[in-house]
């Protein structure tokens, strides 16, 4: 099956629709304009785009001879905060539980997770938040975290399919793209901040939230 999504929120009307939002950043200067994990973060740059991924059975793919397997979905979950119509909860325990979830359903434990392709929100709070989720999940270990999208902006409804797509490329080649843009590190986070190659990366978590509260995770295994 094809699945993933796209999004193109950059016409004028579009960009009437989000000039209200406290979150996006009124930052002149690209470079600093979205700046997830930074202490002066000012937010989000909208951007368009986004990603199709096809998805079929292990066995189909492989005995088809498919050129190119680049991972395997192993876990997924969601969950909400049932907090407010548009904001997050202010503790962030509905999302660690989506990171959890996802991570046990693929049969592994935090410290198999040799990557996380974070949401990035890109305001001081937000991204506070998810610290403290990664550090519920992962305890003291700095699991190497990325959030490739500073490099596109934020793509609302293509974001989390385009982190998926950078996620399996991470599994196959073993390179992990960089946060570009970044300030000085918070809360002790092994930031990615240049394209980082390793070597036995076999496993990525992918998590994203939504306007709302609502939490999701996936976990990608390599082949």
């Amino acid at each position: 099956m094809l699945t993933g999504g796209t999004e193109a929120p950059l016409s004028p009307y579009a960009l009437a629709c989000q000039a209200g939002e406290e979150t996006v950043s009124r930052e002149s200067d690209p470079a600093r304009a979205y700046r997830p994990f930074a202490p002066d973060a000012s937010g989000y740059v909208p951007a368009e785009g986004g990603a199709i991924l096809l998805v079929e059975e292990r066995e189909s793919a492989l005995g088809r001879g498919a050129p190119s397997v680049y991972a395997e979905i192993a876990g997924t979950a969601s969950t909400h905060d049932a907090h407010h119509i548009t904001d997050a909860a202010p503790d962030p325990r509905q999302y660690a539980r989506a990171m959890r979830e996802a991570i046990a359903r693929a049969g592994l434990r935090p410290d198999d997770i040799g990557v996380v392709f974070a949401d990035g929100a890109g305001t001081p709070e937000r991204d506070a938040l998810e610290v403290v989720a990664l550090t519920e999940v992962f305890g003291s270990r700095a699991v190497p975290v990325t959030v490739p999208k500073t490099m596109t902006g934020r793509l609302c409804s293509g974001g989390a399919a385009l982190d998926l797509a950078w996620a399996a490329l991470a599994l196959a080649d073993q390179v992990i793209p960089p946060t570009v843009n970044a300030g000085a590190e918070v809360g002790g986070l092994d930031l990615v901040r240049e394209a980082r190659t390793v070597s036995g990366l076999s496993a990525a978590l992918v998590v994203a939230r939504g306007s709302g509260g609502f939490n999701s995770a996936a976990v990608l295994t390599a082949v």
